[in-house]
C-alpha cells in the first residue's frame, strides 16, 4: 500500500530522494483522513525549509492541516497544478506531489520510517 521506494514521517508526508533532490507529498492515510482536499497552499521556490516545521497547509471539507518538512532544504519546486486541481491529492496521493527540495542534510533521512515502519505507525 505505502511504496517502498520512499521514506515517511510520523506526520504522514512522504518523501522520495533521487539524484540530490527530495520530492514530497501526502500519505494514502492522510488524504483518507482529511477527506475531499478542496485548497493546497504551498511555499515559494528559494524558500528555506527546516526539517519538523511546517511548510504549507492542506485544506479538505473537513479540517485544514500543517504540512510538514520531512527535511531541510531549499524549495527547488512547487506543483502548481495543486492551484487547480487539489483533488489529485486524493486520487493518486503517492504521485501528487507537492514540494522538490534540495536537501540541505542528507542524513536526516535516515530518522523517517520506511513503508513497513509507516505502515506499522497507521494500522
Amino acid at each position: 500500500m505505502y511504496p517502498n521506494d520512499r521514506k515517511y514521517t510520523k506526520d504522514h508526508e512522504w518523501i522520495l530522494e533521487a539524484g540530490g533532490e527530495a520530492t514530497i507529498g501526502i500519505t494514502d492515510f492522510a488524504q483518507r483522513q482529511l477527506g475531499d482536499v478542496v485548497f493546497v497552499e504551498l511555499p515559494e521556490v528559494g524558500r528555506q525549509v527546516k526539517q519538523g516545521e511546517t511548510f504549507g497547509q492542506i485544506e479538505s471539507v473537513k479540517a485544514v492541516s500543517e504540512l510538514y518538512a520531512p527535511v531541510s532544504g531549499q524549495v527547488i519546486a512547487v506543483n502548481g497544478d495543486l492551484g487547480t486541481h487539489p483533488e489529485s491529492v486524493n486520487r493518486t496521493p503517492h504521485d501528487a506531489w507537492m514540494i522538490r527540495v534540495k536537501p540541505g542534510n542528507p542524513s536526516e533521512l535516515g530518522a523517517l520510517l520506511d513503508a513497513a515502519g509507516y505502515a506499522d505507525l497507521v494500522k
